[in-house]
C-alpha cells in the first residue's frame, strides 16, 4: 500500500512516514521531535496572523486618514457632548476694531502619538449651532476708559461659561487677543487696557487666564494663525503616506545640516479686504537675499514655528511668508484711484481750460465703470462727475502704477520682499474680495482660470448699466450683491487681476487657485489656529500619561503597531536558536557510527557518557 514520507532538510533520523490506514509510524517520531515541529508550526502561524493584523490596522488607519477630511464634514456640525469627561475645551476673544467676538472649541484627549495635533473643532450648542457671541464696539473705543473694559467684555465670557462644563473651567485655557483697532493705540493705553482685563477677569471667571494670555497679536502673528487654521482644517498637517495627496520637499529650519524631509504640500491663502490684503504661504527651501537690507526686511515677514508638541522633532516645523498691505484692499485702491483722478482732471482743467467732470453734461469717461454708469464723487467739498467707458484693459493699465511695484528682484506689492513661489507644485486659496469678485456677479468661484475670468471680467465691463440693473432686478446675481457691488465690479476685478498677476507675480497661466467663502461649508477664523499654536504642548500631558500606563499593564496597551519591530526581533532570535539546535543535532548524528540503530540518549542531550560499571 501507498506511504507518504516526510523527511524535509532535517536530520536523517527524522525520517517518518504516515501510512493512509492509520498513523501509528508517526508515533515512532520522538517527543522533542514532535513538540519542536509543533514549535515551528506555531511560530509560523503567529507570523502570518501579526503580519495579517499589522496589514489590517495600518489599512485601516490608511483609509481613516483619508477619510477624516470628508467625514469631518458630518461630525463637525454635530452638537458638542458637554457630558463626555474626556472632552477639552478652549476659548478665544478676538478684539477687532469695529467689535469682539469670542469662540468656543473643544477637542478630545490626545491619542497618544507625538505626531499629531490636537484634532481641535469649534464647539457646537443643542441646536448645533456654532458658539459664537458679537459685541460692538470694538474695544480700542476705551481707550480713555480702561477701567470700563473688563465690564464690556464680561457678556462674552458669561456666554462662554454657560456652554462650557463647569467642573471644565478651571483646565481651559482663555486667551484675549487684539488686533487692528488695537495696534494703532499707543502702548500706555494698550498697557492700561490689558492690565485691566488681567486684574479683574480672574476675579469673575475660573478659567486658566494668565498674563501671556491677553495681548495685542501683529498683524504677522495674525496671518500666521490664519494660514495655520485654513491647513489645519485641510488636514494639511496630518503627515500620512497618501498616494492622492501632492508632496513638497522640505528644507526644516534649524537644520540646514541634515537631510530634505517630504511631506504634505500646504496652502498659501490671499485675502483681500476692503482695507488691506495679505498673503501667506509656507516657504519649503532655504531662501536667499538679494541684498543685506532685504534680508533685514525678511526677518519681518518670515515666520518660523513648531506646531508639534515636542521641539526636538521637526515634522511639523514650518516657515511661512506673511505680507499685510494697507490701503491695497478692494475699497481702499478705489479710493486711492478716485483721489487721484480727481486731483489729476483739476490739474488738467486749470491748465487746459477745460471743464471736464465739473457737470453731468461734460463727466470724466472713467473705464473702469460699467458702460454708461454714473457716478458722482466728492473732495473738499467740491463734486466730480463721472461715466463709465467699460473698457476692462484701460482699467487694468490706469490702476497699474497704484501696485507700487519696483525694479528690485523678488519684490511684489510696495516694492516688498516675497521669496520665489513654486507655481509648478504650489496651491492657493482666494478668500474675501478674491471670492467675491469671481462669483458675485460673474458666477465663476471655485477654480480660478485667469483667460475665462478676464473674458468674462471684460464683457461684464462692457454691458450697459442699464442691462445689468434689469439682471440684477431678477435676481440673476448672489442673493447678497448689491447695487454697490454691480457698479464697482468692473474696477474690483482689474484690481484684483492685477494684484494677483502684477503685484504677486502669479503667471496667467497659473491653475492652482481656489475662490472660496468657506472650507467644508464653513468659515474659517483665524482663531482656531490661535487655539491650536497656543496649545500645542498640552499633548504632552496625554502623552506622559499613556506612558505611565502603558508601562503598568503592558499587556493590557499592546500594541503591534508601536511593538512589532520588537516582536519580530524576538521572533528571529527564537527562530535562530531553533535553527542552531537542528543543526547540533544533525552535527551529533553524522559522528555515530553506520550500524547504529539511535543515538544514546546522552547523545540527544549533548552530555557525556556515563562512565563503564566495574566488574561486579
Amino acid at each position: 500500500h501507498s506511504r507518504i514520507s516526510i523527511s524535509c532538510l532535517l536530520p536523517a533520523s527524522w525520517h517518518f512516514s504516515v501510512s493512509p490506514v492509520g498513523c501509528p509510524r508517526l508515533l515512532n517520531a520522538s517527543l522533542r521531535q514532535l513538540l519542536l515541529i509543533g514549535a515551528l508550526a506555531a511560530a509560523a502561524s503567529l507570523l502570518c496572523y501579526s503580519l495579517l493584523l499589522l496589514r489590517s490596522k495600518y489599512g485601516r488607519a490608511h483609509r481613516d486618514r483619508r477619510l477624516h477630511r470628508y467625514l469631518a464634514r458630518v461630525t463637525d456640525t454635530e452638537a458638542t457632548d458637554t457630558n463626555n469627561p474626556n472632552l477639552n475645551y478652549g476659548i478665544v476673544v478676538d478684539c477687532g476694531s469695529s467689535g469682539s467676538r469670542i469662540f468656543v472649541y473643544c477637542w478630545p484627549r490626545h491619542n497618544g502619538n507625538p505626531h499629531d495635533l490636537l484634532d481641535i473643532k469649534q464647539m457646537r450648542d443643542k441646536t448645533r449651532k456654532p458658539v459664537v457671541m458679537k459685541i460692538k464696539p470694538g474695544i480700542s473705543e476705551f481707550a480713555s476708559t480702561p477701567d470700563q473694559v473688563s465690564d464690556y467684555i464680561s457678556p462674552l465670557l458669561s456666554f462662554a461659561a454657560e456652554h462650557v462644563p463647569r467642573a471644565k473651567h478651571k483646565e481651559t485655557p482663555l486667551y484675549i487677543l487684539c488686533t487692528a483697532g488695537m495696534r494703532i493705540l499707543p502702548e500706555s493705553q494698550q498697557k492700561a487696557i490689558l492690565e485691566d482685563l488681567l486684574t479683574d477677569i480672574p476675579v469673575q471667571f475660573d478659567f486658566l487666564f494668565s498674563d501671556s494670555h491677553a495681548e495685542v497679536i501683529s498683524g504677522k502673528q495674525e496671518g500666521v494663525y490664519a494660514w495655520i487654521g485654513i491647513n489645519f482644517v485641510l488636514g494639511r498637517f496630518e503627515h500620512a503616506d497618501d498616494e492622492d495627496e501632492a508632496i513638497v520637499e522640505v528644507h526644516v529650519p534649524g537644520s540646514e545640516n541634515r537631510e530634505s524631509i517630504f511631506r504634505k504640500r500646504t496652502v498659501g491663502i490671499l485675502d483681500m479686504g476692503g482695507v488691506s490684503t495679505q498673503i501667506a504661504y509656507e516657504v519649503p527651501k532655504t531662501v536667499s537675499f538679494a541684498s543685506s537690507q532685504q534680508e533685514e526686511v525678511a526677518k519681518n515677514l518670515l515666520a518660523e514655528f513648531n506646531l508639534g508638541c515636542d521641539a526636538h522633532q521637526t515634522e511639523h516645523v514650518y516657515r511661512v511668508y506673511v505680507a499685510t498691505f494697507l490701503g491695497f484692499g478692494g475699497n481702499a485702491a478705489r479710493q486711492r484711484y478716485e483721489d487721484s483722478l480727481f486731483a489729476s482732471t483739476a490739474l488738467k482743467n486749470r491748465l487746459l481750460g477745460k471743464q471736464t467732470g465739473l457737470s453731468s453734461d461734460s463727466p470724466y469717461l472713467d473705464p473702469c465703470l460699467p458702460l454708461d454708469t454714473q457716478d458722482e464723487i466728492q473732495q473738499n467739498g467740491q463734486r466730480m462727475y463721472l461715466r463709465g467707458t467699460g473698457d476692462f484693459h484701460l482699467c487694468r493699465e490706469m490702476i497699474q502704477p497704484f501696485l507700487n511695484k519696483t525694479n528690485e528682484t523678488q519684490t511684489s506689492l510696495n516694492g516688498v520682499y516675497q521669496p520665489a513661489v513654486h507655481f509648478q507644485n504650489s496651491e492657493f486659496y482666494g478668500f474675501s474680495e478674491f471670492y467675491y469678485c469671481t462669483e458675485d456677479v460673474l458666477r465663476m468661484g471655485g477654480d480660478y482660470n485667469a483667460a475665462k475670468f478676464t473674458k468674462a471680467a471684460k464683457d461684464y465691463c462692457a454691458t450697459k448699466w442699464s442691462v445689468l440693473r434689469e439682471r440684477f432686478d431678477h435676481g440673476l446675481y448672489a442673493s447678497h450683491a448689491d447695487l454697490h457691488r454691480l457698479k464697482y465690479q468692473c474696477f474690483k476685478s482689474a484690481w484684483m487681476y492685477e494684484v494677483f498677476h502684477s503685484g504677486f507675480s502669479f503667471p496667467v497661466s497659473y491653475s492652482n487657485l481656489k475662490t472660496a467663502l468657506q472650507v467644508y461649508d464653513k468659515e474659517v477664523q483665524w482663531t482656531l489656529g490661535a487655539i491650536l499654536y497656543r496649545t500645542r504642548f498640552l499633548p504632552l500631558r496625554d502623552i506622559q500619561q499613556e506612558n505611565f500606563r502603558g508601562s503598568h499593564s503592558h499587556w493590557r496597551s499592546f500594541s503591534f503597531v508601536y511593538n512589532h519591530y520588537l516582536f519580530f526581533v524576538c521572533f528571529l532570535v527564537v527562530l535562530l536558536s531553533i535553527l542552531l539546535y537542528l543543526l547540533r543535532l544533525r552535527r551529533i548524528h553524522r559522528w555515530m557510527p553506520r550500524g547504529a540503530s539511535a543515538p544514546a540518549p546522552w547523545l540527544e542531550e549533548g552530555l557525556a557518557a556515563p562512565a563503564s560499571a566495574g566488574p561486579l
